[in-house]
């Protein structure tokens, strides 16, 4: 259960719950990390953009294992990072990991792909994590994670500035929290 700056909770229901939505927003780094290396390999004109964002969602993975092994057994994983439920995080993992399978057969359009990209990086989990590299850090653990962080971040505002660089316009770039225009 959130609590304050930190996850707390000394009974073994709420130190499940948080492990599981670690977890979960582990899987969704990697989820979104695969999408996008497989974008590399369908948009060869836009594969620096593509490998760039695979690393670094990447990377955020092993932010969130490394807070995982560190901080969790500590109770000062920052709640920042996580979302309060584990449901969207689910859903939207086992949405990545069906269009995976889909893409592989049937390549979305290079608009559709960014278009997703930026619905991705809009939905929980992800925009968690973005907001919490982007604040004042309040804790000494979020101020440890946005340091490794360092500059991964802003993927649906870059993606943005890309598509409208490269003469794909129609999409505004979003405001934290909001959904992109279409």
């Amino acid at each position: 259960m959130a609590d304050g700056l930190y996850w707390s909770g000394g009974d073994e229901l709420a130190n499940e719950e948080l492990r599981r939505l670690v977890n979960e927003a582990i899987a969704l780094e990697l989820n979104a990390s695969r999408l996008y290396a497989l974008f590399q390999e369908l948009f060869p004109e836009d594969a620096l953009l593509w490998q760039t964002l695979s690393i670094e969602e990447e990377n955020h993975a092993a932010l969130l294992k490394n807070g995982r092994r560190h901080f969790l057994p500590q109770g000062i994983f920052p709640r920042e990072l996580l979302p309060d439920s584990l449901e969207p995080l689910v859903e939207k993992n086992r949405e990545l990991e069906r269009l995976l399978v889909i893409f592989e057969q049937a390549p979305p359009s290079r608009r559709q792909a960014f278009l997703l990209a930026i619905e991705l990086e809009e939905a929980a989990g992800e925009v968690h994590f973005q907001r919490a590299m982007a604040s004042v850090a309040n804790s000494q653990a979020l101020k440890v994670f946005q340091l490794l962080n360092k500059d991964d971040r802003d993927h649906a505002a870059r993606l943005c500035a890309y598509m409208a660089d490269n003469g794909m316009a129609g999409v505004a770039a979003p405001t934290p929290g909001s959904a992109p225009e279409r």
